[in-house]
């Protein structure tokens, strides 16, 4: 999603002409604090939105050993066997399964008149008759202004958090992700270093598969906020997950897959024609959620 940075920032603004639907009621998950922040940077919640999919995540497009890489100067070499392999389709599928539910969700969002989703969270859950479920639950929200956004901005951030990034002169531009799965051979180097009798010392091998997947992961999130249009990222979170099964080439050896999600707003500046002289009240909120 691309924001004008001239065209300033939807909601914010006297005399808006936007209001949620007469007549209906609407739900949120929103506490008392975050509805009051909304409020007071010019949004009204219109609804809850939900967007969801059940994916069976089985083919990884791995063949053979997954490779005994192997890294010099910080850089990743690649194997010199034969038996390359890379999990390119297994990662495109993840990525789509959680766009597809956060695209339902915005579907849901604009059906609702709304301008954009606070407080989204993302979920993944087994599926009781089997395959993964990904859900995207959040508010939607709706300017009480003129200037609307061409396309509904998606965003993790709480009700309070939104209204600070607003008061600060920035604006969400979308949910973004980085997700990034790399895999390395167990090998007889490896192997060494952590037997009983190595004695305290550094297991390079997993250490650089630690920072390679983690680092894979932030750059794909950076090239998520730039299509998005944003100028930044706030990062919501890191998972990581390590596994290890039997390497299908090499008997009685295993492989290490490390798997790294990251989720944050993309955010970008808005350009307002009109500023108020002065230092700005302070207003001060619980961050807290209710209990």
């Amino acid at each position: 999603m691309t924001h004008r940075r001239d065209a300033g920032l939807p909601g914010v603004g006297a005399g808006g002409t936007a209001e949620p639907r007469a007549g209906n009621t609407w739900g949120s998950a929103l506490s008392s604090e975050e509805f009051a922040a909304i409020k007071g940077v010019g949004f009204e919640p219109v609804g809850q939105v939900l967007g969801t999919a059940v994916f069976n995540i089985g083919s990884t497009g791995v063949w053979g050993c997954p490779g005994a890489w192997s890294v010099a100067d910080g850089r990743k070499v690649p194997p010199s066997s034969a038996w390359t392999s890379s999990y390119a389709q297994l990662v495109k599928a993840m990525y789509a399964v959680r766009r597809l539910a956060l695209s339902r969700a915005v579907a849901e969002c604009r059906a609702l008149g709304g301008d954009g989703i606070v407080g989204v969270r993302l979920r993944v859950g087994g599926f009781p008759a089997g395959g993964l479920e990904f859900t995207a639950l959040g508010t939607a929200v709706r300017a009480r202004s003129r200037i609307r956004p061409r396309l509904p901005f998606t965003s993790h951030l709480s009700g309070q958090d939104f209204a600070k990034l607003v008061h600060g002169g920035w604006v969400p531009t979308g949910l973004v992700f980085g997700i990034a799965l790399e895999t390395r051979h167990d090998d007889w180097r490896t192997s060494r270093r952590i037997r009983w009798t190595a004695g305290n010392q550094e297991v390079d091998g997993y250490t650089q598969l630690i920072n390679l997947v983690r680092h894979d992961a932030r750059k794909q999130l950076a090239l998520d906020a730039t299509k998005h249009g944003g100028d930044g990222v706030v990062v919501d979170g890191m998972e990581l997950r390590v596994r290890e099964n039997e390497c299908p080439t090499y008997g009685y050896t295993r492989d290490l897959s490390a798997e790294a999600v990251l989720v944050g707003t993309s955010i970008a500046r808005f350009g307002r024609s009109e500023r108020p002289s002065g230092p700005r009240p302070l207003t001060i909120m619980r961050l807290e959620r209710e209990r």
